[in-house]
């Protein structure tokens, strides 16, 4: 089903219909104003010597109508400002769920920096116009009618006079929202190059430091900017002169209703009333101020449609954007009625796997075929390429795969509920992602149960202990964004505790102790050894002593299983293998 806003107005109808009702009442309320204007006109038209009794009736009803105005428009912001910004704390959580769904080859195709512009200046639109937007359309509708119908029981003729500007600022404001919502376009697509450009500027801070090339990096921020800020000053250029024109449309309407009304209550005074399509405009001067002042709440609707077709530009195009991102298809997706590990033990099998990345046109993967039995520990070697990180992403399901090539617990992968799949491993990336906040929550990241003497016990799995409690707040230190305020082989322990404490039945390892010394590598082995024993551990390394005490190795080279086997096996029948274990002795002599 498409995504459409109706859905959000829908949820929330109450307090729109609360909102809508207040306004309504104020616009109905605000228009016996004139009335009491050319009440008050009349009243001294009439008497020389006015007195305070002859004008209380009057004074009470503007107070009435002040306190009615004043509630009414608390109400009414009350109700539907609260409404849009339900809308909009909707659409982005929406949209953040949708971003999780999202597979790895949309992140691929599509900048960050564009996406967050999504979230920001576009939902802010879609809020603005979805609240003021709703206020100013029932102002112009509803104050706009009851106005009018007041004008036409003054003066048929004379309304009609006054009303054939609006209408040609209507007619002509059509036509200049096309040309608007062009152009917020065009902003927009800018200030998604410039939020591209800052997001990439600061996660790659330090190699433009380390590289001393700040003034390059500002020289090209600012032909960023200077495109972004011409494209928004076309943008308000637009807009300002169509809120001149529109001024210029009333003050020429006011002027001419003003200076035409007092020539007609002039002549009709004299008993020669002018005489219109064969109306005769019989109108005194407490009428006529009654009908400017009917006129004059048509001011605001008048300046509210150029609001609002500005803001409906902005909208139309907005909402566009998000509904193309909340529509994109979900190519990673759990099937109807899919299986659930309910006792996982940790067997895992590929048969003849192959896989080429969606924009790829070469197999990283060719003809994979080994088996895994539960609780064991495996290693997987290989050269850079070899497609080491592929496999294991393969198994995590981060792409779609054909069906009877994987299987965990002898049930095809693509057949597994894939948050109880995820569920059932620990992970833990070549990319150390640390979240910016303290050491103890990055730990119990994966299990938000765990107490303080677990997260102690991961992180002595880890051997990370002795450094954390070296940090002067402990585990409360905050990392920093990434992880920054740490050094590699930190980071890497860190998130070797974090996936440890989920406790999985499966627990991979992608290159993950390539930062330690070679003591704290034994060190965290051994503890894999006594920790995790009868648990299906996958350990992939760039060092063959990382992996050599274990069960078996998975040797592959250039996408293909060269060898599967125990250390002392590959020895014998892998070369890859033979010559990693050599030039790691030579290494050692050297």
């Amino acid at each position: 089903m498409k995504t459409t806003v109706r859905n959000y107005y829908l949820k929330y109808i109450g307090l729109f219909l609360i909102g809508i009702v207040a306004d309504i009442i104020v616009d109905v309320v605000q228009t016996y104003v004139p009335e009491l204007l050319g009440t008050m006109v009349e009243i001294v038209s009439n008497n020389t010597n006015v007195s305070l009794a002859d004008i209380s009736d009057v004074v009470k009803n503007v107070i009435i109508i002040a306190f009615v105005l004043m509630a009414g428009r608390f109400v009414m912001r009350f109700s539907i400002l609260s409404a849009s910004g339900k809308i909009e704390a909707n659409i982005r959580h929406d949209m953040f769920l949708k971003a999780e769904r999202l597979s790895q080859r949309y992140y691929h195709e599509n900048k960050i920096g564009t996406i967050m512009s999504w979230f920001s200046s576009d939902v802010e639109a879609v809020e603005e116009f979805t609240g003021w937007g709703t206020i100013m359309v029932v102002d112009a509708v509803f104050l706009s009618a009851v106005s009018f119908f007041k004008m036409i029981r003054l003066d048929i003729v004379l309304s009609i006079i006054a009303i054939i500007p609006m209408l040609a600022l209507v007619i002509w404001g059509n036509r200049v929202e096309k040309i608007m919502s062009d152009k917020w376009e065009e902003r927009q697509k800018q200030f998604d190059a410039l939020y591209d450009f800052t997001q990439e500027t600061f996660t790659g801070i330090r190699v433009i430091k380390a590289f001393v090339k700040e003034v390059q990096e500002l020289k090209a921020f600012s032909k960023v900017a200077e495109e972004n800020s011409n494209k928004n000053l076309e943008f308000a250029r637009l807009s300002i002169k169509f809120d001149v024109y529109i001024e210029l449309i009333i003050g020429v309407t006011m002027s001419l209703l003003i200076g035409a009304g007092s020539y007609f209550v002039y002549l009709n005074s004299l008993g020669r009333p002018i005489v219109l399509f064969g109306h005769a405009i019989a109108i005194s001067a407490s009428k006529l101020i009654t009908f400017i002042g009917y006129v004059d709440t048509l001011i605001w609707p008048m300046i509210a449609m150029g609001q609002i077709l500005q803001m409906h530009s902005r909208y139309k195009t907005s909402i566009g954007r998000i509904y193309a991102f909340l529509d994109q298809e979900e190519e990673i997706h759990s099937i109807e009625n899919a299986v659930k590990l309910t006792d996982c033990k940790g067997k895992i099998r590929f048969n003849d796997f192959s896989f080429v990345y969606p924009d790829g046109d070469t197999h990283s993967l060719h003809n994979v075929s080994f088996e895994i039995k539960p609780g064991e520990m495996v290693g997987v070697v290989g050269k850079i390429g070899s497609g080491k990180t592929t496999l294991v992403n393969s198994l995590l399901r981060l792409y779609n795969i054909e069906k009877g090539k994987i299987f965990i617990d002898d049930i095809d992968l693509m057949d597994l509920d894939i948050t109880n799949l995820r569920d059932n491993i620990a992970y833990v990336p070549q990319d150390n992602f640390l979240f910016s906040d303290n050491i103890r929550n990055n730990i119990s990241f994966s299990n938000t149960k765990a107490d303080m003497s677990d997260i102690r016990k991961a992180a002595k799995f880890a051997d990370v202990d002795d450094n954390i409690l070296g940090f002067s707040e402990g585990y409360e230190t905050v990392t920093g964004e990434r992880g920054v305020t740490l050094s590699g082989g930190q980071k890497q322990r860190i998130s070797i505790a974090r996936a440890y404490i989920k406790n999985a039945p499966i627990m991979i390892m992608d290159d993950s102790v390539s930062a330690v010394d070679m003591k704290t590598e034994e060190t965290i082995l051994n503890n894999i050894y006594e920790k995790r024993k009868g648990m299906t551990t996958i350990i992939i390394a760039s060092r063959v002593s990382t992996v050599s005490h274990l069960d078996k190795i998975l040797v592959l080279k250039e996408g293909t299983v060269e060898a599967f086997d125990t250390p002392d096996n590959l020895l014998k029948i892998s070369p890859t293998y033979q010559k990693m274990v050599y030039l790691q002795k030579l290494e050692s002599e050297l």
